[in-house]
């Protein structure tokens, strides 16, 4: 975030600014792009204002925020502190519950075996999984569990990694299907070791195996690709991978991604000698931030039920950025060929069957790649996802630009934190224009 105007000049031109204008109506998605001025006047001084009126006592404790040029490191700003107990200065290598942010490793992973023609895009998960064929579908979404089709066509690869599947998920559904798959364990994550009402997903099946064998016995809650709905079809691709591969799916992961590269702070669970850089993560009740996960105790030190394809990594934003500096290079790192470049092109790109518009959910026009939405219009080119906990992570695959923001708190939408920045962001970017 801390850059000089000519530096600017030299990532973007006219045409840029003019997308990140544009963009910067979509809030959550876009917030991470901060530039400050440093031998230069400030360029975004809205922005700065808001992070500082944001952290400290009644606040956040902590927030990070960066900015990737292309092939350089990281830009970083953080603010604060790893929690309030915690006198810890928080930092890019400070690590954080990604959650959802864990889907789109999972689908380029995925995008890597298709680009190697061990899996296709197109392919009946049945066929790696035979628990999945003739599935059945419930008649009103989210209604009966006994009122019943059958599914039309097949769950393909490409429906589970774009939310077209019909699979359900715990965090979404209601009524008797949520009951459903709340009983059978078949949980997306983890948030504490305390049950507290509103922030207590339930307990997960142990076993990446199990869990695909209790969903497959679920009605799907719609037809599959007809339909964008949220779901755990990135934690059963974890099991596709497990199946295709050979291996544990963590082990595959850090094999074919975190390893080659060099993200050395990605975890499933948490190594002991590094709960030190854990933050603490804060469910927001009102105003008020209610520790719920305190990095030096947290639920993200033990062995976890299973790898959570969907929702289950902690990382930093260090090591995040790497992974979208990875792909904004089209599957090279350092002189490391990590993805294939067509696994790469094809995962940023629009994977959504033709019948499953998503542009409602998003409030405009949008695609969804692998694990990811993707921009249209002003935005092409720009492919990423957020967390439940706060985080997002964008990468822009026109220009080579990273973005990211990093807080911990629960929902995210509980606080106006982030329209803040959405209206900062616009300001100041506009204001730049304007200069030009």
């Amino acid at each position: 975030m801390i850059r000089d105007i000519g530096a600017l000049e030299a990532a973007m031109d006219r045409r840029s600014l003019m997308r990140m204008a544009a963009a910067a109506g979509l809030g959550a998605a876009l917030l991470p792009r901060l530039a400050l001025a440093a031998s230069q006047p400030e360029v975004l001084p809205r922005v700065r204002a808001v992070v500082e009126r944001w952290t400290g006592p009644g606040k956040f404790p902590g927030m990070v925020a960066s900015l990737g040029q292309p092939g350089r490191e990281p830009q970083f700003v953080a603010r604060g502190s790893e929690g309030f107990t915690d006198a810890d200065t928080v930092t890019g290598d400070s690590l954080f519950r990604i959650y959802s942010m864990t889907k789109p490793i999972t689908a380029m992973a995925a995008m890597q075996l298709i680009a190697q023609k061990r899996l296709g895009l197109d392919q009946p998960v049945h066929e790696v999984l035979p628990g999945f064929d003739r599935m059945l579908v419930q008649d009103t979404y989210d209604g009966s569990i006994t009122a019943l089709h059958p599914a039309p066509q097949a769950i393909t690869m490409r429906h589970l990694m774009t939310h077209t599947s019909g699979l359900g998920y715990t965090i979404v559904q209601k009524g008797p299907i949520k009951a459903l798959m709340q009983e059978k364990g078949l949980v997306p994550g983890q948030i504490s070791r305390t049950a507290l009402r509103g922030f207590d997903w339930g307990t997960s099946v142990k076993g990446l195996d199990h869990f695909a064998e209790r969903l497959a016995q679920v009605p799907l809650v719609a037809d599959p690709g007809t339909r964008w709905s949220y779901s755990m079809g990135l934690d059963l691709m974890g099991r596709v991978i497990e199946v295709v591969t050979g291996r544990p799916f963590d082990d595959h992961l850090h094999e074919t991604i975190f390893a080659p590269a060099g993200m050395t702070s990605t975890w499933f669970r948490v190594p002991a000698a590094e709960a030190h850089r854990l933050t603490t993560n804060y469910a927001a009740i009102g105003e008020t931030l209610v520790p719920i996960d305190d990095g030096a105790t947290s639920i993200y030190l033990d062995k976890p039920a299973f790898p959570f394809g969907g929702a289950g990594l902690v990382s930093s934003p260090r090591d995040y950025d790497r992974f979208l500096r990875m792909l904004a290079q089209l599957g090279t790192i350092d002189g490391v060929r990590v993805l294939d470049e067509s696994a790469v092109r094809a995962g940023t790109s629009d994977l959504l069957p033709p019948k499953a518009d998503m542009s409602s959910f998003f409030g405009g026009p949008a695609g969804f790649g692998a694990g990811g939405r993707v921009g249209k219009g002003a935005e092409t080119g720009i492919y990423g996802w957020s967390g439940a906990a706060g985080t997002v992570g964008m990468v822009d695959m026109a220009h080579g630009l990273r973005s990211q923001m990093f807080v911990q708190f629960m929902p995210p939408n509980a606080l106006d934190l982030l329209p803040q920045f959405q209206a900062a962001l616009k300001a100041d970017v506009l204001a730049l224009l304007e200069t030009r």
